[in-house]
């Protein structure tokens, strides 16, 4: 068991050293924890399942990875650039105020309520958060039970998430550099299977203590406060896209 437990604290230490840095995705995965709480447990799962993946084929297939990779590697930080532009532009736009309504019948304005007539962001209960997500849909009102929804909503939001962190070649890369440096000490099954083991658990731990404190500041901060948060927070993805698109190919 002994010789079990140095692999397994290797892989943590991997595991947290690919998810603590605060890139594109933890900014995503804390956008996704403000406006709901289910979809980003499922989007953190994501995350830590493609660390899982990474981790496991490198521990495997170290050198190989790392030739096959590197070569292409330019091009997909390119693509990884031009999905995570698109993430932030279809993020931003939902947060500009909206025009004021036109050809309105008085019916219509005296329903729209205060909050309309002073154009306050809508909440969360709405379903209009600023940016793609589950969240987004919550409007279906109370005959549509939360059940069938909500697991659709976790499961594309798993989905999403996963392609999201699979088109980093970083993480490949990151893996296939610490796992041929440590040779044949993970080439043996039982070893390997603790340092992937020590990797999936470090790595999904930070991504759900993430979503817990992003949940917390969601029902604590006022509506405008999390508008501007949104504003922020994809602003800084789309940052992190043009850092990573260069150098270029």
């Amino acid at each position: 068991m002994s010789e079990l437990l140095a692999p397994a604290l290797s892989g943590a230490a991997a595991g947290l050293g690919v998810a603590m840095p605060m890139g594109a995705m933890s900014v995503l995965l804390l956008q996704e924890a403000v406006r709901e709480r289910r979809p980003a447990v499922a989007a953190a799962a994501g995350i830590a399942a493609v660390d899982l993946g990474y981790a496991a084929l490198a521990t495997a297939l170290g050198p190989w990875v790392a030739a096959h990779v590197t070569p292409a590697e330019a091009w997909i930080r390119l693509a990884a650039s031009a999905i995570l532009l698109t993430i932030a532009t279809r993020g931003l736009l939902p947060t500009r105020p909206a025009p004021p309504p036109t050809n309105a019948s008085p019916g219509a304005g005296a329903s729209a309520g205060p909050a309309t007539e002073l154009g306050t962001e809508p909440g969360p209960s709405a379903g209009a958060g600023p940016g793609p997500g589950p969240g987004s849909g919550a409007n279906a009102g109370p005959s549509a039970g939360p059940s069938a929804g909500a697991g659709a909503g976790a499961g594309r939001t798993f989905a999403r998430y996963v392609g999201l962190t699979a088109v980093n070649p970083t993480t490949a890369l990151y893996f296939a550099a610490l796992t041929t440096a440590q040779g044949a000490a993970l080439r043996a099954g039982a070893a390997g299977a603790a340092f992937v083991t020590g990797v999936a658990l470090a790595s999904l731990l930070w991504q759900q203590a993430l979503v817990a404190l992003g949940a917390l500041a969601g029902s604590r901060i006022s509506p405008a406060a999390r508008t501007w948060t949104f504003r922020l927070g994809y602003g800084l993805v789309a940052a992190y896209a043009v850092k990573i698109a260069f150098p270029l190919p």
